[in-house]
Parts: structure tokens; sequence; C-alpha cells
């Protein structure tokens, strides 16, 4: 009968979840930042009224930019989301560890 080592706290899955959230979170922040950071590069004004032209490498990206601007009201929702979510992860973090750290204890001879 093989004999295993000791088992492995899962820290894999709580780096996953943890960068999900994150993202899901400031992806609005993102993209309001990158929608800022083109126009200001190339000389064009954005706002949420409506889509003003800006040449970017030839084209009118002043719809996309647009867009990406307005996206930035999701962060009224995604950055509270995030937050509470990120309680429950840590609370779920610290029950597990604890949790575990104990079993760890009690299969020792």
């Amino acid at each position: 009968m093989s004999e295993k080592g000791p088992a492995r706290f899962p820290w894999w899955a709580y780096w996953l979840f943890l960068i999900a959230i994150l993202v899901f979170a400031l992806w609005p922040v993102a993209s309001v930042w990158l929608t800022y950071t083109l126009a200001d590069a190339h000389g064009c004004a954005v706002n949420e009224a409506y889509a003003q032209p800006c040449m970017i490498m030839g084209s009118d990206w002043g719809g996309l930019l647009y867009g990406m601007g307005v996206v930035g009201w999701f962060m009224l929702a995604t950055v509270p989301l995030g937050g509470g979510a990120l309680l429950v992860w840590l609370a779920s973090l610290i029950i597990h560890r604890i949790a575990f750290v104990q079993m760890q204890k009690v299969r020792r001879p």
C-alpha cells in the first residue's frame, strides 16, 4: 500500500477565485481608464451624451470609445458586488484554512 504525503491546502483555487472577483469588479473601471487614455492620446473628446468623431489610425473610433465610456456606469454595481464577494472570499479562506490546519493536527499520530 502506498502512503501519500501530507495533504496540501488548495491555494490555487482561492487565487483563481480572487482573480475572477477582481476582473469582474474592476472591468468597467479598466474600460473607462482605457477610453480616456486613448482619447487623450489622440486629442479626442469623449462624453456620455453622444459619440463624437475620434480618428485613430485612420479610422473613426468615436462610437467604440463612447460605448466603452458608458460601460463605466456598470461600476456602480460591479464594485460593490465585488467588495461583497471579496468579504465572502476572505471569510471562506479563513474558515477553510483553520479547519484544514485542525484536520492536519488530528490526522498526525
